[in-house]
């Protein structure tokens, strides 16, 4: 069960500190209040849970006793109609909430970014568009959302601007954070979207919004195409048979200019989304081409290459049954411009017993970016069942029993 004490006290103080009235703008002094639904949805319910209920009402009394809050009550029963803050104890309801529950008040924010805007300023121009904003935000007494995100955006941007090494991102990365994935996985796509936006360097055609970072001597590591089947390369008037590689081969896609045709022998071609599915998938008259994820530049002109050399033959996709694999499928048809059709990515892989025990629940955000799926016709029967059902699945025990 919620410590609902903490619950409680920590959406007033939030609601508060979001308000005008914190701020010195607001014209109306309204009360700051929330509803017990806030706590629990069910409260007001019939059907609610009676020791939940019970635990919100002794917490608001508890808080009450103690000053942080009054409340009302209903014109009947025992449920409380509204919770009000004690604006005169805002601060000494902080302290509380940081001594109990380790709570970073307000003041306590606006001290960090006070810090971060005297460690990062005056060491690169982009940072000190981005230090500005801080600061404007402080002068409004507002705490700017991400702010923590912020400092780690500062922190790549004056060493990217200030580099005269060539270093590759994942060794950028370590010199950064010490940890060789954080850029990629967290900052970089922030990082080079502020560098092109003070540059005035929006993405050309073909492009990629990282590639701006070799003006600054940072490359990211070659990438790979990887694939399998019976398939034959014509590369530099030789021809390359793959059918030969029983688990297919890789290259770095910078040879891609030098491959004249692709020869797919097989009926079909499927992208596959992760690794060990890709490895483990061995279907006859069916070329494989592991995808990754999202489709990247290179694996976007190699399939299109294979498509206008193999109109003929049947293209599938092969990804995990939830809102993210429908949505790498939809950005692959978008961006090679191939029909690609969903393989063994149906409400009957969700039915299928011997997947039973590997059915995982959704998540608020599987939901919201399931509803947003349904729209679409090629996705509404499938996301219409997980939604029902409340389930998505992995794709990697589908390959393991299709193998």
């Amino acid at each position: 069960m919620p410590d609902y004490e903490e619950k409680m006290l920590v959406l007033l103080v939030e609601k508060y500190r979001k308000s005008k009235k914190d701020n010195g703008t607001g014209r109306i002094n309204r009360r700051t209040k929330i509803k017990p639904a806030d706590l629990y949805k069910g409260y007001n319910r019939n059907d609610g849970d009676l020791e939940q209920i019970n635990a919100i009402n002794e917490a608001a009394d508890k808080c009450r006793q103690k000053g942080f809050l009054t409340f009302e009550m209903q014109g009947f029963g025992n449920e409380i109609a509204a919770i009000y803050l004690s604006d005169e104890k805002i601060e000494e309801t902080e302290f509380y909430l940081t001594e109990h529950y380790g709570y970073e008040s307000k003041h306590e924010k606006m001290e960090q970014i006070k810090r971060i805007l005297e460690k990062y300023s005056g060491h690169s121009p982009v940072a000190d568009l981005e230090c500005a904003k801080l600061q404007a935000s402080l002068d409004r007494n507002v705490v700017p959302k991400d702010y923590k995100q912020t400092e780690d955006v500062l922190k790549a941007l004056i060493f990217i601007e200030g580099n005269e090494r060539l270093l590759y991102v994942r060794e950028a990365s370590m010199l950064i954070y010490g940890n060789s994935k954080y850029l990629e996985e967290n900052t970089l796509d922030a990082v080079c979207s502020l560098l092109r936006k003070f540059w005035e360097r929006p993405c050309k055609d073909n492009e990629i919004p990282d590639e701006i970072l070799s003006d600054y001597q940072i490359v990211k590591e070659k990438q790979k195409i990887c694939l399998k089947g019976n398939i034959a390369l014509v590369k530099s008037g030789n021809v390359l048979d793959l059918g030969e590689f029983r688990s297919g081969i890789e290259f770095y896609a910078d040879e891609l200019e030098e491959i004249q045709r692709i020869t797919v022998r097989d009926g079909r071609l499927i992208t596959v989304e992760n690794k060990t599915s890709y490895m483990r998938c061995r279907e006859a008259d069916t070329a494989y081409f592991y995808l990754g994820g999202y489709a990247n530049r290179f694996q976007r002109d190699f399939l299109k290459k294979i498509y206008e050399d193999n109109p003929g033959i049947a293209y599938w996709h092969f990804g995990d049954i939830d809102a993210g694999g429908f949505y790498i499928h939809e950005n692959l048809c978008k961006i090679t411009g191939i029909p690609f059709g969903l393989y063994r990515m149906s409400a009957e892989e969700l039915q299928d017993p011997r997947y039973e025990g590997c059915l995982l629940r959704l998540s608020d955000n599987d939901r919201k970016r399931l509803r947003a799926l349904a729209e679409h016709e090629a996705y509404r029967e499938v996301v219409q069942y997980m939604v029902s059902r409340n389930v998505k699945l992995e794709q990697e025990i589908v390959s393991y029993y299709s193998a």
